[in-house]
């Protein structure tokens, strides 16, 4: 019987435009004039779609297809393919016995022709099978797998194999959302792995993550030192990214230890065990004890199998109610445990207050398995608009808690300006304080802090407070930390207090006056009788004219074809370990570069220079007049981050602030976004006026002037919450008195 062919997958008029690096006028010119262009193959007549091959061949003909990077290529293959789960797990094991390959292995496997290619392939996945995957499963590549095979070698030899399996990655389950399964962003991986050790100096020797996903945690917990890695995941493709993920880090750290002068500073080689499955209902690992347990559970699972594991033994602290999925995975994860060992779990935070799970809370707490509950802020980790909740649990190591105390600390609090006058103490915290390293910095010390010594621990008014377990213990039994955090009494005296909120008002009173002065400082003259009408170009024409460059990276850190066309200043993976990347929160909030290239080994970076325009690729709802940035002294060096778009004028014929005004203006990229509640934006369409160079330095110098008056009006407004809110909190307090002339005028 012929073997069936795939179907084609299909692409619209704006995946063609994006695919040839073009317009979409452009496209649609391609279609009136030229008769050999693809004909649709479904759709509607206002928007057919289109067999991709037949369009690539198609523009690969006429010279208009770019060329291809090692991921591009591999992408396109996989969209040839049609690749599904099976396939994609498959493909991600193919990924790692390519690295196990090494560089000369590599040529040699590409220079075979397809049927040996792909023997050879799946001769060094069946030859590894120990990795935790069905052998059977992972060799069962056809003929027509080599194309994707061949330039999945590719990708590997010149790009390295996390930015293979990254892009494999974007192949994700689409019912994954759907069931409340997120994937586990870098803070929060680093955060959860930090927590797990405890107040101890020797990082948990054996892991087990039961929801472990691609294998994130798992990873991050084998950085730290831990040496047996167990993970389970009811996806299967995403299991093979685990087992490909730590199998890569493993073989680094087996070549570390090779080539290490001592045995003492060698790191341990890595044990990874890595199983398919439901983790609740079809637990792999019955006997595992392990030192830490990392889990980002899905949420919101009613179907977690309530019916049939009411009896089970694992519910040690109380039945899980239907309704409370969450509360089966913690005690799932505890089951786990080791006496005395760490479980760090993300939670949605109703699994703190919801009253069908009091009893089961209650218990938990009673028995002393709550060590600590932190409130994240909203937008670190999907889904985006919820705070989501760190638990820091510890299987008993006898019957009663260890301690009295349970830490709450509000890491929003921390995220958010300085509030309260201890804190302004120190210093005033402005938004380039409020970087991600700075929250994990800060949630880091406060758990040893409390872990070294929970009986003693200083409480931190609207931040920290450790409860004793007797005051938890009531009808509700409320985990929520603000609950707990902004109730923790201010200890500070009155005169003290009093003082700093002098201070507090002077400070306000100058950024006051800094904002008058700004504001009323310019005379803005009328253009005429008619608005002015410009001759404009899109800033595809000024990169064609050498007067822009652009610049992008993609969500692996890989440049972009512009980039490489532009000849930016790009780093090799090699050099560019541990740099700071600027990323597209540090743009909106002011903040300097917070990312690290670590946490895109092996992908290409662009480096950012003084001078540089950077914007948003995506915007969530929010203005955009003032979400642009100039790159300055403290940003260059830096490396640009994913989801952002760089701008690099020519001096000699931009002017950066006349660019980034008018790039930024709010009907110049609502006319080019495409979306609602969350707008991507096309930053090859946006449109500058062509102005002579004097003139656009009159309007750069007036964008300037209005960046900074949005500066001083924002920090104005921060000191005076910041005021008000700590007025309020010594008068309420019992710290503070009405102001006298009030207290006089006052009607009883």
């Amino acid at each position: 019987m012929p073997q069936q062919s795939d179907p084609p997958t299909l692409v619209t008029a704006a995946d063609i435009s994006r695919l040839a690096d073009v317009t979409r006028a452009t496209v649609s010119n391609w279609r009136r004039r030229h008769a050999d262009f693809p004909s649709p193959v479904g759709g509607t007549e206002a928007s057919p779609v289109y067999d991709v091959r037949e369009v690539e061949a198609w523009l690969a003909g006429r010279g208009q297809l770019p060329a291809a990077s090692p991921v591009d290529a591999f992408k396109a293959e996989l969209r040839r393919r049609t690749a599904g789960d099976e396939l994609v797990g498959r493909l991600n094991l193919a990924v790692l016995g390519a690295v196990r390959l090494g560089a000369e292995g590599q040529e040699k496997v590409l220079a075979l022709a397809d049927p040996a290619l792909v023997r050879a392939v799946g001769r060094v996945i069946r030859d590894h099978a120990e990795t935790g995957s069905d052998s059977g499963e992972t060799a069962g590549f056809e003929k027509r797998d080599a194309p994707v095979l061949r330039a999945l070698v590719r990708c590997v030899r010149e790009v390295g194999g996390p930015a293979a399996l990254d892009a494999l990655a974007e192949r994700t389950p689409t019912d994954t959302g759907a069931r409340g399964v997120y994937a586990t962003p870098a803070l929060l991986v680093d955060l959860m792995a930090d927590l797990a050790s405890g107040a101890g100096d020797a990082y948990p020797k054996s892991v087990f993550d039961p929801a472990c996903g691609s294998g994130g945690l798992l990873a991050a917990a084998a950085r730290r030192g831990a040496e047996d890695m167990y993970g389970q995941d009811a996806v299967l493709s995403q299991v093979g990214q685990a087992v490909a993920r730590l199998g890569i880090l493993s073989l680094v750290t087996d070549v570390a230890s090779t080539t290490s002068s001592t045995a003492s500073s060698s790191p341990p080689s890595l044990a990874v065990r890595v199983e398919g499955g439901d983790s609740l209902r079809q637990d792999a690992f019955p006997e595992i004890e392990a030192g830490a347990v990392l889990c980002n559970p899905p949420y919101g699972d009613r179907d977690w199998g309530y019916g049939e594991l009411a009896y089970d033994a694992r519910w040690e602290y109380g039945v899980p109610p239907k309704g409370e999925p969450e509360l089966a995975w913690v005690q799932h994860c505890l089951a786990h445990l080791e006496s005395g060992g760490y479980a760090v779990l993300a939670l949605p935070p109703g699994t703190a207050e919801r009253a069908s799970g009091r009893r089961i809370r209650a218990e938990l707490v009673r028995r002393g398995a709550v060590r600590a509950v932190i409130a994240l802020p909203s937008g670190i980790a999907q889904p985006l608009h919820v705070g989501l909740h760190v638990w820091v649990l510890r299987r008993p190591a006898q019957e009663g808690p260890d301690t009295s105390t349970v830490l709450f600390l509000d890491a929003a609090a921390i995220d958010a300006p300085a509030s309260t006058a201890d804190s302004r103490s120190a210093g005033s915290a402005t938004a380039k304080d409020r970087t991600p390293d700075r929250l994990r910095a800060a949630v880091r010390r406060y758990w040893h802090a409390f872990a070294t010594a929970p009986d003693s621990f200083e409480s931190e008014p609207g931040i920290a407070h450790a409860v004793s377990v007797v005051d938890l213990l009531d009808e509700v039994t409320d985990l929520t930390p603000a609950r707990h955090t902004r109730s923790a009494a201010v200890a500070i005296s009155p005169a003290r207090f009093a003082e700093r909120a002098r201070q507090a008002g002077t400070e306000l009173s100058r950024a006051v006056a800094a904002l008058a002065e700004r504001s009323g400082e310019q005379q803005w003259p009328p253009a005429g009788e008619q608005a002015r009408n410009w001759r404009t170009a899109t800033v595809a024409d000024l990169t064609r004219g050498v007067a822009l460059t652009v610049h992008r990276t993609t969500g692996t850190g890989r440049a972009t074809r512009a980039t490489r066309a532009a000849g930016a200043t790009s780093r090799r993976p090699e050099a560019a370990a541990g740099l700071r990347v600027l990323t597209a929160r540090d743009v909106a909030s002011g903040s300097p570069a917070s990312g690290t290239s670590d946490d895109a080994p092996g992908a290409a970076a662009v480096e950012i220079q003084r001078g540089d325009v950077l914007l948003p690729e995506t915007l969530h709802g929010q203005t955009t007049s003032s979400g642009f940035r100039i790159a300055d002294d403290q940003d260059a060096g830096s490396l640009l981050g994913p989801n952002l778009w760089l701008f690099r004028p020519d001096p000699t014929r931009l002017d950066p602030w006349f660019l980034a005004g008018f790039l930024a203006a709010e009907e110049n990229v609502h006319s080019v976004a495409t979306g609602s509640t969350v707008m991507r934006v096309d930053a090859r369409r946006l449109r500058v006026p062509l102005l002579p160079p004097a003139e656009q330095r009159a309007y750069g110098d007036a964008f300037r002037h209005l960046h900074a008056l949005r500066a001083a009006a924002t920090e104005a407004a921060r000191l005076a919450t910041d005021t008000a809110q700590d007025l309020a909190s010594g008068l309420t307090g019992g710290i503070l008195l009405p102001p006298v002339a009030d207290i006089g005028s006052s009607t009883p």
